[in-house]
């Protein structure tokens, strides 16, 4: 098992970003998460991926944001940056702004929109692991990039010495083997997909990047550490629980379900979010609510 394995293995979150009500990061209130976090058991924290709406972020905005979760965690939780961007320069750009940041490694996810050939994800990949020693975590979710990259090229990618792990989110629970076969029985699976994370660490993953985490910290924890243990029936009856968040919070586009959720259980102030993503609509808050309910949280 890789010697990084400690620092990317149960229950990961992908944490959200608060806003104020003028669309403004709300630094006051990203410190109240991260010691929610630390509290609740959870094993590291992603800041800034996707269900930290990046995607709207300037470059400053999410090195700052990222600096700060550094900044608060204090040495105490460790912190993946999330540095994706679907032009290899500004991944680059991004991965060397945060080289002595304090991260313990990086979340990159596939291009998205330009839909790359697996060589041209290849070269993406390498070209951004050998800008740094930071350790790599490849982010493969062909839903929101419109490409899969192959556990062949997982394979390929993972020859390159500091990318460690692959956050995979198809949810297609046959690619575990698949890729532990084809990368090595040490190269770090960690599942995107909340639905089929569990699943995905009876089979030989060492945790989730997950949304439902931002609610069910501490249950996602107990979960993992169960799992990681063997201990397979107690992770079900907690996964069971969460099933309905883990379908919900994806009612309508990530992270618009999460970040209600957070508001209405009063993780965060604000569930504000910046265009073009809108406040959860009221036909979809009863089922949210619903799956609060039944997770215990409400």
């Amino acid at each position: 098992m890789s010697s990084r394995t400690p620092l990317f293995s149960g229950s990961i979150v992908a944490l959200i970003t608060p806003m104020d009500n003028h669309g403004e990061v709300d630094y006051d209130e990203l410190k109240k998460l991260v010691e929610f976090h630390i509290k609740a058991g959870t094993n590291a924290i992603v800041s800034v991926g996707t269900t930290g709406e990046s995607a709207t972020l300037s470059i400053d905005e999410n090195v700052k944001t990222i600096l700060k979760t550094v900044e608060f965690a204090a040495g105490r939780i460790p912190v993946i940056a999330g540095t994706g961007a679907n032009a290899t320069s500004e991944a680059i750009t991004m991965t060397k702004l945060l080289r002595d940041s304090g991260v313990a490694g990086c979340l990159s996810v596939v291009p998205y929109y330009n839909k790359p050939t697996q060589e041209g994800m290849y070269q993406h990949f390498k070209a951004i692991a050998e800008c740094t020693d930071l350790p790599q975590i490849l982010y493969n979710v062909p839903g929101r990039t419109g490409s899969d990259m192959k556990p062949e090229t997982v394979a390929r990618l993972a020859k390159i010495p500091n990318i460690v792990a692959i956050k995979e989110a198809t949810g297609d629970v046959s690619r575990v083997k698949l890729i532990k076969q084809l990368a090595g029985e040490d190269f770090i699976f960690l599942s995107g997909d909340d639905a089929t994370g569990l699943e995905s660490m009876k089979l030989g993953g060492q945790g989730v990047i997950s949304v439902t985490n931002n609610l069910a910290a501490a249950d996602m924890a107990k979960m993992c550490k169960f799992a990681l243990e063997g201990n397979f029936e107690e992770a079900e009856k907690i996964n069971q629980r969460l099933m309905p968040l883990h379908r919900d919070l994806f009612i309508e586009g990530n992270p618009i379900p999460v970040k209600w959720a957070a508001y209405k259980i009063g993780l965060i102030k604000d569930p504000f979010l910046r265009l073009p993503l809108t406040v959860l609509s009221e036909q979809a808050q009863p089922k949210v609510l619903e799956a609060l309910k039944i997770a215990g949280l409400i």
